[in-house]
């Protein structure tokens, strides 16, 4: 089939994780983490966070999110999301359904939160009579392409811990966000005061696997234990940890983001050469959201197809990822004209 800019998960593992996955197959490993390649991969988190970061690899980013955010949750809290949040729309329940604990979502344009947003959510203290607010988790990069600066995220994780609250980042497409700013990991996360976070993989060219970051090592203190009752802990885990070795070492993680979104910037380009279409959000990272007339939309996805966002104002999504080319949108395009 042609490639599509449906997702980012659509695209195949980048080689140097095949070719990674290849390599640690070759012997015997010691289960459940206690291999070498596991001891490795964790050492490869300190030297992008700080020392002090304890890191756990579990199956996908719907485990990452909720098993970080129900190990640091009682049933009686509440978590505040954008109406948009993966966590919100995309995993179909599941925070409530393992944790009991409430989520709080909150409309947004853009797809991110500020302070004066969540300020109303938490103003009054009604317990026993209302669910107790906990964690904040935002995504970067957001459900809606956008990304936050480091000012913006440094305001919420003070605005946070003011509040007695958490930050979590949901950072499915976190090397998209990091190379978008030009900064590094430590900048954006661990020197902002975020306090946990899910390091995203599959989207940057990884066959599966995903991270839980904890960058205050006391709120880890359960969560070997959450992941096992959460049915994430790998019994071949080494064959996550060498792909995030594959990822980190040599920076594959940065080439692979720096791939997709500079094929979405030109993506964008090239469709402001059809009047029809405009944007619904700026392009910032490697997704558009556009306005597509219903007629144009149909002919574009069947030469690679994509996903509509928004049905009722024909807004639709198209994702690049760390393969798309030059040549492949500019034969979209030629399709398309």
């Amino acid at each position: 089939m042609n490639k599509s800019f449906a997702s980012d998960n659509w695209a195949a593992a980048c080689p140097e994780v095949m070719e990674a996955i290849v390599k640690a197959n070759n012997n015997y490993a010691a289960a459940y983490g206690d291999d070498d390649y596991t001891k490795v991969a964790n050492q490869e988190f300190k030297k992008l966070f700080g020392s002090q970061a304890e890191t756990f690899f579990v199956y996908n980013g719907t485990a990452a999110n909720i098993l970080a955010l129900n190990t640091v949750s009682s049933s009686f809290n509440a978590v505040i999301c954008s109406e948009h949040a993966h966590i919100n729309m995309d995993e179909c329940g599941g925070f409530e359904n393992i944790s009991g604990a409430k989520l709080l979502d909150i409309p947004t344009d853009n797809g991110k939160l500020k302070p004066t947003d969540i300020f109303p959510y938490i103003e009054f203290n009604r317990a026993p009579h209302q669910s107790v607010p906990k964690v904040i988790t935002i995504t970067q990069a957001s459900e809606l392409g956008t990304i936050y600066t480091i000012d913006e995220i440094k305001e919420l994780a003070d605005f946070a811990h003011k509040h007695n609250l958490l930050l979590h980042v949901d950072g499915a497409r976190i090397a998209n966000a990091v190379v978008a700013l030009n900064t590094d990991f430590k900048s954006m996360i661990t020197n902002t005061g975020v306090d946990m976070l899910s390091f995203g993989g599959t989207k940057n060219g990884m066959m599966f696997g995903e991270a839980v970051v904890f960058l205050k090592p006391e709120l880890a203190k359960h969560f070997e234990l959450y992941r096992k009752q959460g049915m994430q802990l790998h019994s071949k885990m080494r064959f996550i940890a060498t792909q995030f070795i594959a990822l980190l070492k040599n920076e594959v993680w940065r080439k692979n983001a720096q791939q997709a979104n500079e094929m979405a910037q030109y993506l964008a380009l090239r469709l402001q050469e059809i009047p029809e279409i405009t944007f619904s959000q700026k392009v910032e990272s490697n997704g558009i959201w556009a306005i597509i007339p219903k007629r144009l939309a149909v002919k574009m996805q069947n030469a690679h197809f994509f996903y509509p966002w928004n049905e009722s104002k024909n807004e639709y999504r198209l994702m690049c990822s760390w393969d798309t080319s030059k040549e492949e949108i500019d034969a979209f395009m030629h399709t398309l004209k």
